[in-house]
């Protein structure tokens, strides 16, 4: 189910369901680990917040009946970045163009906010020949 996390890419299939993002954030902190980001430093945190999110929006909005959800990871030590990619089998549903405003007193849509917030940018495509792919790119030093 899993590529080696050592390597500078790894992806792996979850179900979608919740109990697949959860997995799906798992298998985020465990890549960093091994590319020796231990699992309370910052980028480890940022890449598994981020990874959640996009991992929860696939199983919310992006979800296809017997379809699994993906997850692939890159480290780009050159870029200093670690761009995660979440793909679903869901074609007409699309992130929205700009970050939603969720009003205060609500109790969901704050994922993409978050994802704004934590990546340095993010982005969707189609993917082919189903489906779309969401994606962050995150610094892997702090930039605060």
């Amino acid at each position: 189910m899993l590529t080696e996390p050592l390597a500078p890419t790894a992806a792996a299939q979850f179900p979608s369901s919740p109990h697949g993002a959860r997995l799906a954030r798992r298998f985020a902190v465990r890549c960093l680990e091994g590319w020796g980001h231990p699992s309370a430093s910052d980028v480890s945190c940022t890449v598994a917040l981020v990874v959640g999110e996009l991992a929860a929006n696939a199983v919310q909005h992006g979800r296809v009946p017997g379809r699994d959800f993906g997850v692939r990871l890159v480290l780009d030590v050159t870029a200093g970045l670690v761009r995660a990619e979440v793909s679903d089998a869901a074609t007409d549903k699309r992130p929205p163009l700009a970050t939603p405003v969720t009003p205060p007193e609500g109790e969901s849509g704050r994922g993409l906010l978050l994802v704004d917030v934590l990546a340095e940018r993010w982005g969707w495509e189609p993917r082919q020949p189903v489906g779309k792919t969401v994606w962050a790119e995150c610094a892997l030093v702090s930039t605060a």
